[in-house]
């Protein structure tokens, strides 16, 4: 079941039209009140979320999903008529998984439906991975340097998640960006140099695990590398 929150009635219609005739169920919701209700009944596979919506709107309602434990895991794709490359930063922070640029066709809709599904369904099941005083605990989604936590936005957690589940296997940039924020993610390979950068700093002393590779990508190195 995938839920499509969006306030235009038409374009509401013709998503949820296309998506059962895909070969998926969909619900569509024109606010967040109408879907929180639904959502305390049934637990859709992914979200399609607008993000001008009357009442409160996507961001809002984003954060509320992220936070809860009960569906944190909910794959969410952004739906909305804002392109610039900072909004869907914004977005893919707050923990988007991927987003879509009104106007858009409805068979690519489908395939970046399709193609988040698969994403959301190779997610780790490892608990905890530790590299010196570095410890990440994925199920708590808790990051703590030599015994003090750090607060990591999502993308931050995913790019540090990856790095040291490929202990010394260097990572390309645009690995990096079709599995963190996307296949098609159209923003430039600064946005992981930028992430990785913020990352580092709050990181602090364990942030030189993190090895640059130049023109290439980057590492997480061995504890005696540092």
């Amino acid at each position: 079941m995938i839920f499509c929150v969006e306030d235009d009635g038409n374009i509401r219609e013709l998503v949820v039209y296309t998506l059962e005739t895909t070969g998926f169920s969909a619900r569509g919701f024109e606010d967040g009140r109408q879907f929180f209700e639904a959502l305390a009944e049934e637990l859709p596979e992914l979200v399609l979320l607008d993000i001008m919506l009357p009442g409160e709107d996507g961001m809002e309602i984003l954060k509320k999903l992220k936070a809860s434990s009960r569906t944190r895991d909910i794959p969410v794709v952004m739906l909305t008529a804002k392109g610039a490359e900072y909004d869907k930063v914004m977005g893919l922070d707050s923990g988007a998984d991927d987003y879509v640029t009104k106007p858009f066709g409805m068979m690519e809709l489908v395939s970046r439906i399709r193609a988040v599904m698969r994403r959301a369904g190779k997610k780790s099941e490892a608990d905890i991975y530790m590299l010196g005083e570095l410890c990440m605990d994925v199920k708590k989604h808790e990051v703590t340097v030599e015994g003090q936590g750090i607060a990591l936005t999502l993308k931050e957690f995913e790019l540090l998640k990856r790095l040291m589940t490929n202990r010394n296997i260097v990572l390309t940039r645009d690995r990096l960006l079709e599995e963190i924020w996307g296949y098609d993610f159209d923003g430039e390979t600064r946005t992981v140099d930028v992430h990785v950068r913020t990352l580092r700093q709050k990181l602090g002393k364990a942030g030189e695990y993190i090895e640059t590779v130049r023109g290439v990508g980057y590492r997480m190195g061995d504890d005696n590398e540092a």
